[in-house]
């Protein structure tokens, strides 16, 4: 069995139902969700002009390999309605594969961990609850060291 982190999280629609929705069928079509942290409410990363995100982290135990639980997640997400027209625009649902073991890829649709990690609060934050001493493969650093040099300022608040 392998462990990988997901960061799920929406800014249309009823986000926290989105949320529930996608833990749901990450859990039916990818493997046992066995914890998850509390849900965040975030600014928008990158495009500022839109509603704010829900975000939650998520760990699961998959016997999928990474490319089969990134192929799986496409699938969960456009069975959601997700429609892909602009980077960081706004969308129902959006699942990010952190890390999966202590694997690293750097595929075209598969980049672990994710690249961007470091970078984005809304990220950090809520896996930080779940997963503070997981270490970052490349960078040698845990989860809590990351967030805590990370320069993201944009607001990440707890709602549940």
């Amino acid at each position: 069995m392998h462990i990988a982190y997901l960061l799920t999280g929406g800014n249309l629609g009823d986000r926290k139902e989105n949320l529930e929705k996608a833990a749901f069928l990450i859990n039916k079509e990818c493997g046992e969700v066995f914890c998850n942290s509390p849900i965040y409410e975030t600014s928008a990363w990158g495009n500022s002009d839109q509603p704010s995100f829900y975000n939650q982290a998520i760990a699961v135990k998959t016997s999928l390999t990474a490319r089969q639980l990134m192929r799986k997640i496409l699938k969960i997400e456009k069975s959601m309605g997700r429609i892909r027209k602009e980077k960081y625009g706004p969308r129902i649902i959006d699942i990010d594969i952190l890390f999966y073991d202590d694997e690293i890829h750097n595929y075209h649709l598969l980049k672990l961990p994710h690249p961007e990690l470091p970078n984005r609060r809304f990220a950090l934050v809520p896996l930080c609850e779940i997963a503070p001493d997981l270490i970052h493969p490349v960078l040698k650093k845990n989860v809590q060291e990351l967030l805590l040099a990370c320069r993201d300022e944009l607001d990440v608040k707890m709602i549940s």
